[in-house]
């Protein structure tokens, strides 16, 4: 569970590999970040400690792309042996493009925990949005069907985020409210979150506050290099 990470960065990271490389009709980005806690969701998946995290996307210009990303993890989807995953991995693709003047993106996540045990699951994540200035405006959903992975239930991730970002200000800032029910939340869940960040050439500092009404709020912490 990334949260929106990733539908998030794409956008982004599309029109910054399209400008550096037209030549061709494929282009890459990536990028490595350390986190002081990985929060997805609200929910703490490094058990509060730091985290260490990458991505790789291979975009091609008619909108379709695919790639991986990965965090180190708390132990997760432990075993009779007692082993459990200590990574998780996303395996990705999708397509983003515009729709009548709406931003939309719609894929399909693999998530994947190497020496779990009955604990991978897919999920479908959509999202619709718009620009306006330096305001933009997201919807999206994330949906797992019913699988092994979860129990055998389904799982509904329904968000909304704000983001702000005038070129005049030295940050952008943005707020993300979601609300969860099913597999990861059976009662029902509702998590949000502030954040602030700021470019340093290729480097990004991130601060957070991330809460949800099932666990305590943290402060997070992030630097991140592109590439």
């Amino acid at each position: 569970m990334r949260l929106t990470l990733l539908l998030l960065a794409l956008p982004a990271a599309a029109v910054a590999s399209a400008a550096s490389a037209q030549e061709s009709p494929w282009t890459w980005s990536g990028q490595a970040t350390v986190v002081s806690d990985y929060r997805d969701r609200g929910y703490t998946l490094s058990d509060e400690k730091p985290a260490l995290q990458g991505e790789l996307t291979l975009i091609h210009e008619s909108g379709f792309y695919g790639g991986v990303w990965g965090s180190t993890i708390d132990d997760y989807g432990i075993g009779p042996d007692g082993d459990g995953a200590r990574v998780e991995l996303t395996l990705y693709a999708g397509w983003y493009g515009t729709v009548r003047g709406w931003d939309v993106d719609v894929g399909v996540w693999d998530n994947r925990y190497p020496d779990g045990t009955d604990v991978d699951y897919v999920e479908f994540p959509v999202q619709i949005g718009r620009s306006i200035g330096p305001a933009a405006w997201t919807l999206g959903v994330i949906y797992a069907p019913s699988q092994t992975g979860l129990g055998d239930q389904d799982n509904t991730y329904l968000w909304t985020r704000f983001d702000y970002a005038p070129t005049t200000w030295p940050v952008s800032v943005s707020a993300t409210v979601g609300h969860e029910n099913g597999s990861f939340a059976p009662d029902g869940k509702i998590d949000w979150k502030l954040a602030a960040e700021r470019d340093f050439g290729p480097a990004t500092l991130g601060l957070a506050w991330v809460d949800s009404d099932t666990e305590d709020s943290a402060v997070v912490l992030s630097v991140g290099v592109g590439f």
